[in-house]
Formats: structure tokens, sequence, C-alpha cells
């Protein structure tokens, strides 16, 4: 059940973008959430977190602070870019 929900977010990242996303949000609560999902590609773990790391989700009084909808709190754009460092050393990108 958990497999089919992590494609179905990886699927609205690429094909629908973040406004979208934001409502199927919650399975991930943390950026490494997303590295760590075993259901997902590569490719749809970079969408999320980009999608994550966009503008579109930073908190206007705190722009290094990004807030998806679903999640439980703030996370900061370094914690984003940490799992998208992580994604990339974890498969050699």
């Amino acid at each position: 059940m958990m497999d089919h929900m992590f494609k179905q977010i990886a699927a609205t990242a690429v094909n629908i973008g973040p406004e979208v996303l934001a409502s199927h949000w919650s399975p991930f609560r943390r950026p490494m959430d997303v590295v760590k999902a075993p259901a997902l590609s590569v490719d749809d773990k970079r969408a999320i977190l980009a999608a994550w790391a966009s503008d579109f989700y930073a908190i206007d009084s705190k722009p290094a602070l990004r807030h998806m909808p679903g999640t439980p709190e703030p996370v900061s754009i370094d914690e984003v870019r940490s799992a998208l460092r992580e994604l990339d050393s974890r498969y050699d990108i």
C-alpha cells in the first residue's frame, strides 16, 4: 500500500507540479524520508526534493525555511539540499 502511495506522489511531482503534490505529501515528514523511500526511483526522489526546495514553499517571513502542506513543521533549505547531496552520493550522480 505504501509503495503505491509513494509512486503516486512521485508521478504527481513530475507530471502535475508542486500545487497538487502538496495535497498528497503526508508520507514524507523530512527530506531524508524521500531519500530513504525504497519504492521511488532516483528521478522521482529528485523531483520531490526539487519541489520541496522550490521558492513556492518558502515561508514569506523566513525565506530560508520551506513548509510543505501536510508536513508537521518547516525545514531549512539546507536540510533539503543535504538530502539532495545524499541522494547524489548514494547513486554517484
